[in-house]
């Protein structure tokens, strides 16, 4: 363990390439949310054959949001605030992102912090099945600057939600379909949908390498927009999360999260216009989608932006540790767990795992960790549902 975890910080570092942790964080209330999953509703490992219907044109979203009576114009102009049950959509084939150019500007994505924890572990103490002892935390590191030399596939995602503007983290992926011009970033499913009892998320944007010279909160008062967003921000124009997670299929809490199943897939576009993403930013990762049993591996390492306190959001960071399992039910694949001081914020944030020469590949993303402390984190084992999720959207919109 000793000699692996050096290992895989450096690979991450040469490589400029990130892992991540924990949960989203909303600006005013709770944006805890579960999200749901757009593109094809398929589960992983244990099941979630369902299959929603995916929208030929990206740019059909004009037509999606008038089918429910939503006018493009008037969303932009701020309808997009009306979260009514009727113009929430929730259903995959319903997702809408309209660009709306300048919104998140500096200031309004510094309003999106000190949120309440937005994960929590409720479920996890009644838990079934196979769940190893409880990890010793390990301290979050902050990561080396600027980011974009260090660890450029990681990023914070912004959104808005009922409760205000949230925050969560997220990877760069690699597009097989599409070599050296991937649009897709991976996340967790409750950073893009609130699952069993909302829908979609709004106004969903990655911004790479943010923050990228690691200033201070105060420093960020002052600080340029290419400062804050050294790449620019991607609006999200198609996403897709597991049927489970939308439906919570294997929920074991009173909010419906079925955490197990907690993961999702972005495909972005620059908001002024561009290259890709991977171009853009020079890097992304491989995803490993083996499942690989947790007594198998040395080090999984956790990276992302961590917001509720002691964290202030501005600031990237990362855990490693040797993985164990959680099961929160006996129905669904046990989870992930590694020790790590990370909070909300990090959720979506990427884990990652060596594969082989020192190189990173995401094996997991943050989902979950302790109600009322910070100690661990949890992530989803990405099998065949998570696959086929990926390879729908590599498919389907890589290459738009």
């Amino acid at each position: 363990m000793r000699s692996i975890r050096p290992a895989l910080a450096a690979a991450s570092l040469a490589v400029a390439l990130v892992l991540t942790a924990t949960a989203c964080e909303s600006g005013d209330k709770k944006a805890d949310a579960k999200p749901t999953n757009s593109a094809a509703q398929e589960g992983d490992q244990a099941g979630g054959e369902g299959g929603a219907e995916l929208p030929e044109d990206l740019d059909a979203i004009a037509d999606r949001l008038k089918e429910h009576g939503i006018d493009v114009d008037k969303w932009k102009d701020g309808e997009w605030k009306n979260w009514d049950k009727d113009k929430w959509l929730r259903e995959a084939k319903d997702f809408a992102n309209p660009v709306i150019e300048d919104l998140w500007s500096p200031e309004r994505m510094k309003s999106a912090k000190d949120p309440s924890q937005t994960i929590s572990a409720k479920a996890a103490s009644g838990s079934e099945g196979v769940t190893d002892p409880e990890p010793r935390p390990v301290r979050a590191q902050k990561e080396r600057t600027p980011y974009h030399n260090y660890a450029a596939p990681v990023g914070k995602i912004f959104f808005d939600t009922p409760e205000g503007t949230a925050v969560c983290s997220g990877t760069v992926v690699k597009d097989p379909r599409n070599p050296g011009k991937s649009n897709l970033v991976w996340t967790a499913g409750h950073c893009v949908h609130q699952g069993k009892k909302g829908g979609w998320y709004r106004n969903i944007v990655f911004t790479p390498a943010y923050n990228d010279k690691g200033k201070s909160p105060a420093q960020m008062q002052n600080a340029q927009p290419q400062e804050v967003a050294p790449y620019g921000n991607f609006w999200a124009d198609w996403v897709s999360t597991s049927g489970e997670w939308i439906d919570g299929t294997t929920a074991t809490d009173p909010e419906g999260g079925s955490y197990e199943y907690d993961y999702a897939v972005m495909h972005v576009k620059p908001e002024k216009g561009g290259k890709s993403l991977e171009e853009t930013v020079g890097a992304a990762l491989p995803v490993d989608f083996s499942s690989p049993a947790p007594k198998s591996v040395d080090a999984m390492g956790a990276w992302g932006y961590p917001q509720a306190e002691p964290f202030n959001g501005v600031l990237m960071h990362k855990c490693v540790d040797r993985p164990g399992r959680l099961s929160l039910t006996s129905s669904a694949p046990t989870m992930y767990r590694i020790g790590c001081t990370m909070t909300a914020g990090s959720s979506g944030g990427g884990w990652f795992r060596e594969i082989s020469n020192g190189k990173l590949a995401l094996v997991s993303n943050t989902s979950i960790g302790p109600a009322g402390s910070a100690g661990w984190l949890a992530g989803p084992q990405l099998g065949d549902g998570a696959k086929r999720v990926f390879d729908t959207m590599s498919e389907k919109y890589g290459n738009k």
